[in-house]
């Protein structure tokens, strides 16, 4: 038996600061979230699986309910409900009959796309929050412990498509006069 490198009573104050921690946080960011999503008649879930089905192109709803931390059955009825809303289209793939894939249709990256844009820093508490260590190290805090954890807990493939998702807009947006907007595709050089 390999001998424990930690106490019960330190693993026990470990466990709950992260816990009490975690649902503050997290209670800021639902209702700042909530908050930005309101005028475009979404939840929570349904946001996030439109920020999914743009960021992976293609998912299925395992892909879905996996990155988006959610229960299958979860993923699959609020898309449901975005396909009925004309925001999702449903399809198969002939070479996997067996997993359901969404993709999002016009209406759907439009309303995403005006999302981004309508996002306002000013609006939200954690970004408030950051502010001061942002002004004295000169950038946001990394977050790398909790990135590690993370990982510990759901693995590389959940932060390959955590860091995606960043590395897209990072790469696939531009900001002008204070909004976000996608680049416009480059134009093909007539020859």
């Amino acid at each position: 038996m390999t001998e424990k490198n930690y106490s019960v009573k330190e693993a026990l104050i470990f466990s709950q600061r992260v816990a009490q921690l975690s649902k503050a946080l997290w209670k800021s960011i639902e209702k700042d979230w909530q908050q930005w999503i309101k005028p475009f008649d979404l939840n929570i879930n349904e946001h996030h699986i439109l920020w999914i089905a743009y960021h992976l192109n293609g998912a299925s709803i395992s892909d879905v309910a996996k990155f988006g931390v959610m229960h299958v059955s979860t993923a699959f009825n609020f898309s449901k409900k975005l396909e009925e809303r004309g925001l999702l289209q449903f399809s198969k793939k002939e070479s996997d009959k067996r997993n359901t894939y969404i993709q999002l249709t016009e209406q759907g990256e439009a309303i995403l796309l005006e999302l981004m844009e309508s996002y306002q820093p000013d609006k939200n508490a954690v970004f408030s929050g950051a502010m001061p260590l942002k002004e004295l190290y000169g950038k946001f805090p990394d977050i790398i412990e909790i990135m590690a954890i993370i990982r510990n807990i759901y693995g590389d493939d959940f932060m390959e498509i955590f860091e995606k998702s960043f590395t897209n807009i990072e790469s696939g947006f531009v900001e002008e006069d204070g909004k976000i907007r996608k680049k416009e595709p480059a134009a093909k050089e007539l020859v």
